[in-house]
Formats: structure tokens, C-alpha cells, sequence
């Protein structure tokens, strides 16, 4: 990293903004994975709670991933407040489909910061985003199988016995 004094932005204030935006996104992802955790820890399923802590610490390091890029671009990291998450879910359905939502509408997140960058010829930005691009892929994709297989469960029992298959989603891709 430049120092201070030697700094070059090499990406526009425009999309240094939106990347800045997108780091409070993410970091607002941790908070609400990490809510949900709790909100699953509350109603005694330790392996959804499990789960979505650790799908919290993976929203916390794109965060930072973000944050690391506009710093090594010579932009400023600006961290933006936070809305408190949703705490009051009544269900592990609702939670799920919580989950599927947001994920989609981070989807939508990167890929609006992703189109100014290819408007921009901002090639190295286009690249870097293109993983968050994939990982969306996935989330949606796994968020929409966790939703299923609460679906499928009509009980507080058949949701435990469902807990294997749910950390055989994170070894899984």
C-alpha cells in the first residue's frame, strides 16, 4: 500500500463511492447473518445457528475484502452507519426466506456497482467484482436449499435431524 501523501485514486469518486456503499452492505449482511444466529440459537437449533455465524464472518470478510481493495486503488474507505437487522423472525422458515431475500437483493447490490465499472472501462474493478459476481451464484443457490429443506420440515424434530445435510452445505462447491 502507498502511503498517504503518494496516493493515486486509480478508479473514479463515483464508483469509490459505490464500492464504499457496497462495503456497508456487506458489513450490514454480518449483522443480519449474525441476528439470525442468534435467532436460531434462541429457538434451540445450534447447527442453523452454527450455520449462519459462520455465513456472518464470510459477509464480515467481504466487507473487508472491498475495504482492502479501495485502499490498494488510493480511495478512501468510508464506513457508512448501519440499520439495526430484523431480530424478531417467529419462525425458521421466515428466517430462511430472510436469508433468500437478502441474498437477492445483494445479488442486485453488485450488480449494480459492476455495470458502471464496464461503462467506465474500469477493467481492474469489472475483475475484482466478478468474484462477488460468482458468490452470489452460490449464495442464492444455497440460501434457496436451506429455505427448502425448512419447508419440508413441519416440525422443531424434523428440523434437527435436517441439521447434517445443512453443514454438508458449506463443505459442498
Amino acid at each position: 500500500r502507498m502511503n498517504k501523501g503518494d496516493t493515486i485514486m486509480m478508479i473514479s469518486k463515483k464508483m469509490a463511492a459505490a464500492l464504499n456503499e457496497q462495503v456497508k452492505n456487506e458489513f450490514f449482511a454480518y449483522w443480519t447473518y449474525l441476528q439470525m444466529s442468534y435467532t436460531f440459537n434462541s429457538m434451540g437449533l445450534s447447527v442453523f445457528s452454527t450455520w449462519y455465524h459462520q455465513q456472518a464472518i464470510e459477509e464480515q470478510a467481504h466487507a473487508m475484502k472491498i475495504a482492502d481493495y479501495l485502499l490498494d486503488q488510493g480511495a478512501e474507505v468510508e464506513l457508512l452507519s448501519l440499520d439495526k437487522p430484523k431480530a424478531d423472525y417467529k419462525s425458521a422458515e421466515e428466517v430462511g426466506q430472510a436469508a433468500l431475500d437478502h441474498e437477492i437483493k445483494v445479488t442486485k447490490q453488485i450488480n449494480d456497482h459492476a455495470s458502471p465499472a464496464r461503462e467506465e472501462h474500469d477493467h481492474a474493478t469489472e475483475n475484482f467484482l466478478q468474484y462477488y459476481i460468482q458468490e452470489q451464484v452460490e449464495e442464492v443457490a444455497t440460501a434457496t436449499e436451506l429455505l427448502d429443506l425448512v419447508k419440508m420440515s413441519d416440525s422443531t424434530g424434523q428440523l434437527l435431524m435436517l441439521e447434517n445435510r445443512i453443514m454438508a452445505l458449506r463443505t459442498e462447491g
